[in-house]
């Protein structure tokens, strides 16, 4: 699987080159040498520290990976174009996230040494919540000046790097909320008083509801993220609705939510902004921080239609970003309807043996993180490709695999690690129990032998 899918990536540099340059050059044979190479690595390790685990979750990450490489690769080739018409200096971005790849990778194999057994992580839920918390609101507090990107303050930047702690809070919050449904599971089951037939939680029961509510609103109002708080939500949602099978916490939880986004577009500029954009993107199309962006990415998918334009025969560079959070209007355009489907179909796949392996792991705590990392990487695509095709409000969460940075990469294999890990414990052959010793009969039906005296003669038989 992963052979093929790196004929499948090579295949798509080869496109882009002969339809931009109209000639290959060796950047197709290092990069493809290169992408099997790392890949094949992380495939033999996968073998060595995770023999059972499923053997398609890995190979459509690759695929993923390998599709996002591509369309950087191909973006900077037209940003390169261009920056030559202008006398512009101009910086890659393909080789940066080969080398975010190979550290990502890195991180990988780490995670897969060091956690040997999910459960172990169960210990550590508190510490996990309360870093998360912190990776969530440290952007807010620090200055603008090195937390602030495009009008959200996400970003911790250092010098030349940056990164985006709350993709790390990802995870570590998936683990503190697994491991405290584990322990408060029979808190969320007690029902509270019946309205119009329905039974109500427990008003001393909503704490964390409440906390993951505030928590969102508190990353609505400081760092202007939308996606980011429908993200961290609905995660919270999915896992306490398979931990307790209530749907009334699901409809209350919505009720909160929309609640507080109603509030959201009282109080806060911003997402007034976003929401007057998402209705007609040509009304703001002019305006700063208005509807330019969302209105080109839905021209680029236009011109896609449902076949694309080819890879390399778009104009993806554009629309602005187009390799972060809009890179799937650039696979929309070039690859058209049927490549953009394909490519969620990918992202279904994935899920859905990340959810197959969370039903067949045998521990409570394994199940709900193994489902809450696998909803994780469905919710945000769709948060992504929703934002992009006029769904909902535009985000500026990128798309797992695909998109350009390192936070991204580096959160997102270390939840594939541990979907792997998980996988490993469900598929695990049970080890068969040791042979019993043979039964000895019972001493009334052991049978008798006569034992002679040494040194005389055998009695004669009769």
């Amino acid at each position: 699987m992963l052979a093929f899918a790196t004929v499948i990536v090579v295949f798509a540099f080869v496109l882009v080159e002969s339809n931009q340059d109209h000639e290959l050059t060796l950047s197709v044979l290092w990069y493809g040498l290169g992408y099997f190479a790392i890949f094949g690595v992380a495939h033999f390790a996968t073998r060595r520290w995770a023999p059972h685990a499923d053997p398609l979750i890995l190979p459509c990450t690759a695929l993923l990976n390998g599709i996002g490489l591509v369309m950087i690769y191909r973006i900077d080739l037209a940003q390169a174009a261009k920056a030559v018409q202008n006398n512009d200096t101009f910086s890659a971005e393909a080789p940066k996230q080969v080398l975010w790849t190979v550290l990502a990778l890195a991180l990988f194999l780490l995670v897969l040494i060091v956690v040997k057994d999910h459960r172990r992580l169960a210990r550590f839920g508190y510490t996990a919540g309360l870093a998360g918390i912190v990776a969530v609101a440290l952007p807010a507090v620090l200055p603008s000046a090195i937390s602030e990107v495009n009008g959200a303050k996400v970003w911790i930047k250092l010098g030349p790097l940056s990164i985006q702690p709350g993709e790390f809070a990802k995870i570590l919050l998936l683990v503190f909320f697994a491991s405290f449904l584990v322990a408060k599971r029979e808190v969320f089951m007690s029902a509270g008083r019946k309205v119009f037939g329905i039974e109500l939680p427990r008003a001393r029961d909503l704490g964390p509801i409440l906390i993951a509510a505030l928590g969102c609103m508190g990353v609505l109002a400081f760092e202007k993220e939308l996606g980011a708080a429908l993200l961290f939500f609905g995660i919270v949602l999915v896992l306490i609705y398979v931990a307790t099978e209530r749907g009334i916490w699901v409809g209350f939880g919505l009720v909160v939510f929309a609640a507080g986004c109603v509030l959201a577009y009282l109080l806060f500029n911003h997402v007034r902004q976003r929401v007057a954009n998402w209705i007609d993107p040509l009304a703001t199309y002019d305006q700063p921080g208005g509807g330019y962006q969302l209105a080109q990415g839905l021209f680029g998918i236009a011109t896609g239609g449902v076949g694309g334009t080819g890879l390399g025969a778009g104009r993806p560079d554009m629309v602005p970003e187009a390799s972060t959070d809009f890179i799937t209007a650039a696979i929309g355009e070039e690859l058209g309807f049927v490549g953009l489907a394909a490519i969620l179909m990918i992202y279904l796949i994935l899920a859905m043996r990340g959810m197959r392996a969370a039903l067949a792991v045998r521990d409570t705590f394994g199940k709900l993180l193994g489902v809450g990392l696998s909803f994780a990487v469905v919710m945000q695509i769709f948060v992504v490709v929703g934002g992009v095709t006029k769904l909902i409000p535009e985000t500026g969460i990128t798309a797992p695999f695909l998109s350009k940075g390192g936070s991204s990469l580096l959160a997102n294999y270390i939840l594939v690690a541990l979907l792997l890990r998980i996988s490993d414990t469900a598929r695990r052959p049970t080890p068969r129990p040791a042979a019993p010793p043979p039964r000895q009969a019972p001493l009334a039906d052991a049978h008798t032998v006569l034992v002679g005296v040494p040194g005389t003669p055998p009695a004669p038989s009769r």
